[in-house]
């Protein structure tokens, strides 16, 4: 299913648009002991529990595809002769309105799912759609139906002691204390059955609903569709994926490729979110590999990243960018610091390796803040000590961006338009140039010769270390 057809059922859960006139269900203690039984015609209860009811419904239909909405999918055997099809058919071909057939899936349900130490309310419901056939111009015409799509619809929803409160009684225009019950809450895991794919029924899939990417609950995946390929977590891909990348690459899983790689990702569902596409976003393990290829990776290792990947998710599986990486974040952590960057700006970060020691370096061009306050990077125009008296150009010396050892000497011969650099997190130790947080070691003398207005370095990540003054 894509996004306009879950969209196009999800329309259907209010009370003047849908055809459900019955709720069905039960309630289920944290022993999988089922308590009582819903039984409730929608026509003799109030609006605003109707509501309530439908709300907790289309909870089911709701997030992300790929990562809330999965797409579960039987194979022809089990939709020939599979009892888990055959219970799934009779729900919808019973319109929920056997007993037994009833019985016979809250026992499964209740017999697999647990959450937590939490009681649980399952709720089922059955809705027919007069599927209005489309025109050309992509409008419906209700006048014109062409099919019946009838279609169940399951819910977990957790069930909640709740404290007791202060409510107004509007007939006596006065507060009173109101007592404490259990509480339902939104839904937390549910189903679609069958899909609405196209448009029209196909019986051979399922949409499966997580509130949680992290948190499947495989064994009620299991108990209902006993898939032959069960679907991997949104952070269970991430992690397949990672370790595709560190062991397929191995010394050539850099700091350059893996960014590479998260901007050219986030790249593409950025575009996917622009684009509107009704479709899910998806990439093959080829694609990713032609990423690596653009990065500079050696057709060696490409070739054991697809192999990995291949083995972790599939010979012809295609990958979902938005479970593989956060594109809302782009973070870096050594053992003592942690530095986080507007992702939109990851390509500010530079790694570099100067007279032998690794640095990260970030431009500081603008405003700076430290806790809060903003603080002024001294730069060669100032009197501060060690700020080049005689600079002239614009030249940048680098920052320790990793610390450890002593402390890179300050680069002489820069001459172009190089910006400053901000120290991101830093924990202790003199720092080279304009050193914004020292505890240690004599800050270095300016370089003398340089040929123009040089801006200063600043140290990302120092823990101390002997300085070395700079060329003169």
């Amino acid at each position: 299913m894509n996004q306009k057809e879950i969209n196009e059922l999800k329309r259907r859960f209010r009370a003047d648009r849908t055809n459900v006139s019955h709720i069905y269900g039960c309630y289920v203690n944290t022993k999988g002991e089922i308590i009582s039984r819903v039984d409730t015609a929608l026509s003799m209860v109030p609006q605003e529990e109707t509501e309530l009811y439908l709300d907790r419904l289309k909870k089911v239909l709701s997030g992300a595809q790929g990562r809330n909405l999965i797409d579960i999918i039987f194979t022809p055997e089990q939709v020939s002769d599979s009892d888990e099809h055959r219970l799934l058919m009779a729900l919808r071909d019973s319109r929920l309105q056997d007993p037994e057939i009833r019985e016979e899936f809250y026992q499964k349900v209740a017999e697999s799912l647990t959450l937590e130490d939490q009681n649980y309310l399952l709720l089922l419901a059955c809705d027919s759609y007069d599927v209005p056939r489309r025109g050309r111009d992509g409008r419906d015409r209700s006048d014109e139906s062409e099919q019946v799509f009838t279609y169940v619809v399951c819910a977990v929803c957790p069930v909640k002691e709740g404290g007791a409160a202060l409510k107004y009684f509007h007939e006596e225009s006065a507060f009173h204390i109101s007592g404490a019950g259990q509480l339902v809450n939104p839904t937390v895991l549910g189903f679609l059955f069958p899909a609405f794919d196209n448009r029209t029924t196909n019986i051979s899939n399922a949409l499966y609903y997580a509130k949680q990417p992290a948190e499947l609950h495989q064994e009620l995946i299991d108990a209902l569709f006993r898939t032959d390929e069960p679907p991997m977590s949104a952070a269970a891909q991430q992690e397949a994926f990672n370790a595709a990348l560190t062991d397929g690459l191995e010394q050539e899983c850099s700091f350059d490729v893996v960014q590479a790689v998260h901007e050219i990702l986030r790249e593409r569902i950025m575009e996917h979110k622009e684009e509107r596409d009704p479709e899910p976003l998806a990439l093959s393990a080829r694609e990713i590999t032609e990423v690596l290829e653009k990065s500079g990776v050696s057709r060696e290792h490409q070739a054991s990243f697809r192999g990995v990947c291949e083995a972790q998710f599939g010979d012809k599986a295609t990958l979902n960018p938005s479970n593989l990486i956060d594109s809302g974040k782009f973070e870096i952590v050594t053992p003592e610091a942690k530095i986080s960057v507007n992702p939109e700006f990851s390509y500010l970060v530079e790694a570099r390796v100067i007279n032998g020691r690794k640095y990260l370096l970030i431009p500081a061009d603008q405003s700076v803040e430290v806790n809060g306050l903003p603080v002024h990077i001294a730069g060669p125009e100032s009197d501060e000590p060690g700020a080049d008296a005689e600079s002239g150009g614009n030249a940048a010396p680098e920052a320790d961006a990793e610390h450890g050892g002593a402390a890179p000497e300050a680069d002489a011969e820069r001459g172009g338009g190089a910006a400053p650099w901000m120290d991101a997190e830093s924990d202790g130790g003199a720092a080279p140039e304009a050193d914004a947080e020292s505890d240690g070691g004599a800050a270095p003398e300016a370089d003398a010769e340089r040929g123009g207005g040089a801006a200063p370095w600043m140290d990302a990540e120092s823990d101390g270390g002997a300085v070395p003054e700079a060329e003169k």
